[in-house]
């Protein structure tokens, strides 16, 4: 299988179980509640705090929001990522930037170069960007882009720098910077002494304690990948200090008329090639959001039974599989962990 498009938007696939109260009652049961849109989609902060304290937070929220975007969004052209993708290679990233970077190189190396941010020529020439038709391009222009496509071909110097081999490679971190962001925020929420929270963005989690409601883990939900025009969920689960992260590629697809195959927003990034997949989503448990959101889009592109003993031969990582087969039977698979869950 191949590597998920960096431009693919993470589906909220994870349902919050929490916010299916008001915001009335939420006051009432000592429950605060930021929510609003940030990165490309929504966002909710719930926490366990006084009433006089939110305010403050929702500003202090929103300065994290930029201070971030600044430094990671591919979508302002003044913010150090796009300009490093212009070119230029004297600019001092921040610790942000430094810190995806870091992991990014982590889970390339640990995924034998099936996660990879620097795919985005590739993405954009397949047209598995937001809002674009499915293309075909030709070998030559496949091997063209591949010149430039490979996160070896970048480096990070001591001086905080960025080098690349070939001044079109291009970075999209958009496959774990949701995850960091999440992470960012609920640091934030510690440092104030927050001891119980729950902190998502586009369905990327991280939560802490309990629940005022309930005095219990908080609970969420995934989606069903095949469901209809109602929403339906096809399992809970309660995260006990812990991140989750859901990818999926079911609703961007075309389908072999003779073998029922998916042709999906997936790309190998060391061939170039958009292959089949009959994997619709994956959800990954990790201890932070960063490492949750890029081990479930690296999940979604290694072969199967590779990426099931990735995950078994590493202790802080479980995972949830939900494949369909050509006849669209679809099969539930669990590591030892998450099923215990």
């Amino acid at each position: 299988m191949s590597l998920i498009s960096m431009d693919f938007k993470k589906y909220s696939s994870i349902f919050l179980l929490s916010l299916l109260v008001s915001c009335q009652t939420i006051k009432e049961k000592e429950l605060q509640g930021i929510q609003g849109f940030a990165l490309g989609t929504s966002y909710s902060i719930l926490y366990s705090a006084s009433a006089s304290e939110e305010t403050v937070f929702e500003r202090q929220v929103d300065s994290i929001f930029e201070i971030l975007n600044q430094s990671l969004s591919t979508y302002i052209p003044t913010s150090d990522i796009s300009k490093i993708n212009q070119g230029d290679s004297v600019l001092m990233v921040d610790k942000h930037f430094v810190k995806v970077y870091q992991k990014a190189s982590e889970v390339w190396n640990a995924t034998g170069g099936y996660f990879d941010p620097t795919v985005g020529a590739l993405v954009n020439a397949y047209g598995f960007g937001p809002g674009k038709p499915l293309n075909k391009i030709s070998e030559k222009q496949r091997d063209s882009l591949l010149d430039f496509t490979g996160w070896d071909k970048t480096s990070l110097t001591p001086q905080a720098t960025v080098k690349k081999i070939h001044p079109n490679v291009n970075f999209d971190f958009n496959a774990l910077a949701k995850g960091y962001v999440v992470d960012v925020l609920a640091d934030f929420l510690r440092s104030k002494g927050v001891t119980s929270f729950l902190v998502e963005i586009g369905g990327e989690i991280v939560a802490q304690g309990k629940s005022p409601k309930s005095n219990a883990l908080w609970k969420v939900a995934i989606d069903d990948p095949q469901q209809g025009g109602e929403r339906e969920l096809i399992q809970t689960l309660s995260l006990n200090n812990e991140a989750l992260a859901t990818s999926g590629n079911y609703r961007k697809y075309s389908v072999n008329e003779e073998t029922g195959e998916r042709w999906v927003h997936s790309i190998n990034p060391k061939t170039g090639e958009a292959s089949p997949s009959f994997v619709l989503s994956t959800s990954v448990l990790a201890p932070d959001c960063m490492t949750a959101d890029a081990y479930a889009t690296a999940l979604m592109v290694m072969p199967l039974e590779q990426s099931k003993a990735l995950i078994e031969k590493n202790p802080q990582l479980e995972a949830y599989w939900i494949i369909a087969d050509s006849l669209g039977r679809m099969e539930e698979i669990f590591s030892k962990g998450f099923l215990k869950k």
